[in-house]
């Protein structure tokens, strides 16, 4: 269903999808041949997304019948994608936890952390919801300009799972804004939930790494270690003119500049198998 997004004015597209990913019990977790240290970094964040992904879903659709009838129908569309995301994710782990149960802390620990974020009110929870996708829009900006370095080696079933769900948060950018925007619009609550979006899931997506290159015996491995810094700063150039930008009035993320390949990639490699 085309919706019209506020502000913007222009149409987007924010389908449910489902792309077809088998995990069975031998699949490699440790899915990249060149780059084994991307595969734990890229499996970290993948731990947190059974977690962030249904606190963001709860947020958004607690308060759904409170929002205006051209904002509506985009937030719930996309909170669908976000189900999706986390059904996928959660099956990916699945197998990460067989082959690593060792790491259950982790999980524990994220599910007492969102607990405690979900107790906290609906303006908060709308407020960490837009900064998380911000977060995720960076992160997919910044992959767009690394796909072949990154993603040339990988497993096609991972390679799939992370490029789909990059590709979504790019469509579906500007429907967390739009639900901050019409319930709450109060920019330092906006700040305050960006922030702690940013610490809580760098947090948990380097204990994460850790823990994976622990379990994957690459913990004291230079190149490893180098190419994580590397990484993250880059990242970290990619997402704080966003995180600025998106908190100044008059802001939409329908303003910004998409990548190219995600969209074109999304649209080519699985909307046309469905």
């Amino acid at each position: 269903m085309a919706v019209v997004t506020p502000k913007s004015g222009e149409y987007h597209r924010i389908r449910n999808r489902n792309p077809k990913l088998s995990f069975d019990e031998n699949y490699p977790i440790s899915w990249h041949s060149t780059i084994p240290e991307f595969a734990c970094a890229c499996n970290a964040v993948s731990l947190l997304m059974p977690h962030v992904e249904p606190f963001v879903v709860r947020s958004v659709e607690r308060v759904a019948d409170e929002l205006p009838d051209d904002v509506r129908p985009a937030a719930l569309a996309y909170a669908r994608q976000e189900r999706q995301h986390h059904a996928q994710h959660r099956r990916f782990n699945d197998r990460v936890f067989a082959e690593h149960p060792g790491l259950g802390w982790i999980d524990r620990l994220m599910a007492t952390t969102f607990r405690f974020l979900d107790r906290r009110s609906d303006e908060f929870g709308v407020a960490f919801a837009a900064g998380a996708e911000t977060i995720a829009y960076a992160g997919a900006r910044w992959t767009d300009d690394r796909i072949g370095t990154l993603f040339t080696d990988a497993e096609p079933t991972a390679r799939r799972l992370f490029l789909w769900h990059l590709a979504e948060e790019v469509e579906h950018k500007g429907a967390a804004h739009d639900v901050w925007e019409s319930f709450s619009g109060n920019r330092v609550k906006y700040v305050l939930g960006t922030i702690t979006s940013v610490m809580v899931l760098a947090f948990f997506a380097f204990i994460g790494t850790l823990g994976l290159l622990w379990t994957e015996r690459r913990l004291f491995s230079p190149r490893a270690h180098w190419n994580l810094l590397v990484w993250s700063v880059t990242y970290v150039f990619e997402f704080m003119p966003l995180a600025v930008v998106s908190a100044l009035p008059g802001h939409h993320p329908n303003d910004l500049a998409d990548p190219v390949y995600l969209p074109t990639w999304l649209k080519t490699q699985v909307d046309n198998e469905l």
